[in-house]
C-alpha cells in the first residue's frame, strides 16, 4: 500500500532551482533514507512532503489525499493528524514535563486529556522512558530528549514520520540506539519513515536509500 507519493515536484527560490522534478513512492511500513550532499534539495523535499512548504509544480499525496487540494487550515489539520516530524534538535518546551510535551499535538487535535496522557505514557514507556515521565527536558540526557521528541511525533498515530537529521546532534551510543528505535517502532506500529540523513550506518540499515544530487534523483 502506497502511503506517500510525489510526482514531478519542482521548487525554486528566486533564480535558484532547488528541486527539478522529483518522483517518489513510499510504501506502508517502509523505512526510506534520503542522502546526498548539502544543498542537494533533501530538506526542501522533506518540507514539501510534510506540507510545510508548497511546491511550484507537482503533486504530493499522503494516504490517498492530494495535498494540492487542501487550503491552509485544512493542511494544518491534516498535518497535525497524519504527519509526524522529528528534527535534529528536539524543540521540546523547557517548562513542560516529558508527558506534557508529548501530549501537545494530541491537545491540538482535540483529543481528551485523559486519552492523550494515557497514550503519551504508553509510547514513552515503549521508548524506555517510563521512569522519566515527569522530568523536564533540562533533567533529561540528549538521547532521552530526542526520544521524547519521537514520542511527540507518534502521539496522533501518523501515517508517516518525517525525520531531518534526527541523530545529527547525538553521540555515537545514543545515535545507534535511536536508529534501532526506528526499526522497533516499525515492528510495533508498522510505522513508515522518510529520513534525511548524512549517517552512512542509518542509510545502510534502511529498506531503501534515495540519493539526491542537484535537485534530482540519481538512483
Amino acid at each position: 500500500m502506497t502511503i506517500v507519493e510525489t510526482r514531478n515536484i519542482h521548487k525554486s527560490f528566486g533564480s535558484l532551482e532547488v528541486l527539478k522534478g522529483i518522483d517518489v513512492e513510499i510504501k506502508k511500513g517502509e523505512i526510506v533514507t534520503i542522502v546526498g550532499a548539502s544543498g542537494a534539495g533533501k530538506t526542501t523535499f522533506l518540507q514539501i512532503t510534510g506540507t510545510l512548504l508548497k511546491p511550484d509544480a507537482g503533486m504530493v499525496s499522503i494516504n490517498g489525499f492530494e495535498m494540492n487540494h487542501l487550503h491552509e487550515k485544512e493542511l494544518a489539520k491534516f498535518r497535525n493528524r497524519h504527519i509526524g516530524f522529528i528534527f535534529q534538535f528536539h524543540h521540546l518546551l523547557p517548562e513542560f514535563t516529558a508527558v506534557e510535551n508529548v501530549c501537545i499535538p494530541a491537545f491540538i487535535a482535540n483529543v481528551p486529556k485523559s486519552g492523550a496522557v494515557k497514550r503519551a505514557k504508553e509510547i514513552l514507556d515503549f521508548l524506555g522512558l517510563g521512569e522519566r515521565l515527569d522530568h523536564k527536558p533540562g533533567e533529561l540526557s540528549g538521547g532521552e530528549q530526542q526520544r521524547v521528541a519521537v514520542a511527540r511525533a507518534l502521539i496522533n498515530n501518523p501515517d508517516v514520520l518525517l525525520a531531518d537529521e534526527p541523530s545529527g546532534n547525538l553521540d555515537s551510543k545514543n545515535k545507534r540506539e535511536l536508529h534501532e528505535l526506528f526499526f522497533d517502532l516499525r515492528r510495533e506500529y508498522n510505522q513508515t519513515f522518510i529520513i534525511v540523513t548524512h549517517d552512512k550506518d542509518l542509510a545502510g540499515m534502511s529498506d531503501r536509500t534515495i540519493t539526491m544530487h542537484d535537485g534530482k534523483l540519481v538512483n
